[in-house]
């Protein structure tokens, strides 16, 4: 896209005040090689920037065990948050949710739980029974859910999943990537915060039955607050974690590992190598202007431009003064213009690397001036054009 000569002077100056100068001697940063990792898929990213860090085989499709529950749970945050129902609704509990095999939450048929003690079931305890009672309550039959779920699935982008139950047991069809699990976990962390704190819970107490949480990080680690676990003998040990030290979060995701302790153990190694040497940073906020452009035949002659939401980077640590940025916008703006309308694109490099590339967007709205504003912005135009 081209640039007139203000727009280009325009750049320069935003170069100085949205980053700082690069130093004369800037030290290259050296960062060794991801560690090895004991698990038949992994992945490490930012849920802020969707930076991965390190992978392998994290497409390949593999049953995730109770990792499914992150999808059962999500779905109940989703209709908590849009009111179709609350934490104190009392939640009746049939003979097929009582009866569910596997880890239990150890409901009673005939008895009615609250959708919040269902949920903390759920995400704390790893319960089942829990996961089946919330479906029917929510859909009317656990197969009614998982329809939800699959398509809850393709608005999130998990377009390589495929959700047979609520719970995780296994069942043909019915399997996932690390990936995918990392866009869930990434998703119930941004859209949902008021919940989020349940997945750091160490222990839950219900029908006399304390149970802890299975994340065994929750109590290796302070910076750890979630997510889930899993486990069958078709799935190995499964494990979702997410931890925030100062202003960077990870998640971190391991499937097909083969302990308890080894799945805690390779998501540290992870965690540890993605804090040490990458760092996140927000280098644009949501409304910032970024510059002041022209506008020909409008009711004004500037408009504000910039961004409609936060920009994020995750860089390797100390770089952060090596990143250069770029701002192009049309070489002609003219009205009227919607708030929202796409003016251009700001681009950051860091060295050969582009690690951000954004379209920039009208701050507000500008409508045509009056006839006479009209014409004579475009015999100016004729003339600016003419000269350049």
């Amino acid at each position: 896209m081209a640039l007139n000569k203000a727009f280009r002077a325009f750049t320069a100056v935003l170069l100085l005040i949205l980053l700082p100068a690069m130093p004369v001697a800037a030290q290259a940063v050296l960062i060794p090689s991801s560690p090895q990792i004991a698990a038949s898929s992994y992945i490490l990213m930012d849920p802020l920037s969707g930076r991965v860090i390190m992978k392998e085989n994290s497409h390949e499709r593999l049953p995730p065990a109770s990792l499914t529950k992150m999808m059962t749970a999500y779905i109940v945050e989703r209709e908590l948050d849009e009111g179709r129902i609350s934490l104190s609704d009392m939640v009746p509990i049939s003979v097929n949710a009582w009866r569910t095999e596997g880890s239990r939450t150890f409901v009673k048929e005939g008895t009615e739980v609250s959708v919040e003690n269902l949920l903390k079931g759920v995400i704390i305890q790893s319960g089942n029974d829990a996961s089946v009672a919330l479906a029917e309550y929510i859909a009317g039959s656990e197969g009614a859910f998982v329809d939800i779920m699959n398509q809850q699935a393709q608005i999130l982008g998990m377009n390589e999943s495929s959700f047979a139950n609520a719970t995780g047991l296994p069942a043909p069809d019915h399997f996932s990537t690390a990936y995918d699990l990392a866009l869930l976990a990434k998703a119930i962390i941004n859209d949902y915060p008021e919940n989020y704190p349940l997945y750091a819970q160490k222990h839950f107490t219900y029908n006399n039955i304390r149970q802890p949480n299975r994340n065994s990080l929750l109590w290796r680690d302070d910076s750890v607050d979630g997510l889930k676990t899993g486990h069958t003998e078709e799935a190995g040990y499964c494990l979702v974690a997410s931890a925030k030290r100062n202003d960077t979060r990870l998640i971190a995701v391991v499937m097909g590992t083969d302990s308890t302790s080894s799945r805690a153990q390779e998501v540290q190694k992870m965690l540890n190598y993605g804090f040490r040497y990458y760092q996140s940073e927000r280098l644009f906020r949501t409304g910032q202007e970024l510059l002041e452009a022209r506008v020909w035949g409008g009711a004004s002659d500037s408009l504000s431009v910039g961004l409609t939401e936060d920009v994020y980077v995750t860089i390797p640590r100390g770089s952060r003064d090596s990143l250069e940025s770029t701002v192009e916008l049309d070489s002609v703006i003219k009205a009227p213009i919607s708030m929202g309308d796409e003016l251009g694109r700001v681009t950051v490099k860091l060295g050969d690397d582009v690690v951000v590339d954004q379209p920039v967007l009208a701050l507000s709205d500008i409508p045509e001036g009056g006839f006479f504003k009209r014409i004579w912005d475009a015999i100016k135009l004729f003339f600016v054009q003419l000269f350049e």
